[in-house]
């Protein structure tokens, strides 16, 4: 009689919901201290756009039941719990440019965006 054992399956950690970037961490800061003291960030994906999709943002007084928590360097973000798996891995930054300062998402997730770069498709 022969017996065979299966080794245990190996599963690879998967990436963080989101990440941020020392320059959007430091942005977030200032808003947080000021106008937006005491609200959080929600960020979360619509449907708009030549491409379909745009990332949202808006502030919440709390967290909703459909929130994701992200905490990273010592600031927390809101994602909504239904644009949670378009944004796995993105990496969050906040860019100036001669006539323009936002924040940006590089998603790993994105196929292609418009040429406009309003929105995206996943």
């Amino acid at each position: 009689m022969s017996t065979t054992t299966t080794a245990p399956r190996r599963t690879r950690a998967l990436p963080p919901l989101m990440s941020l970037t020392e320059t959007a961490a430091e942005r977030l800061r200032n808003l947080y201290a000021k106008g937006e003291q005491g609200k959080l960030l929600r960020i979360s994906v619509k449907t708009k756009g030549c491409s379909g999709m745009s990332y949202d943002m808006s502030w919440t007084n709390e967290a909703a039941a459909t929130d994701e928590i992200v905490k990273d360097k010592d600031l927390t973000v809101l994602v909504d719990r239904k644009a949670s798996l378009f944004l796995i891995g993105t990496v969050m930054d906040y860019e100036v440019k001669n006539l323009t300062a936002g924040f940006t998402f590089t998603n790993p997730n994105e196929k292609g965006r418009c040429g406009c770069g309003e929105s995206f498709h996943v």
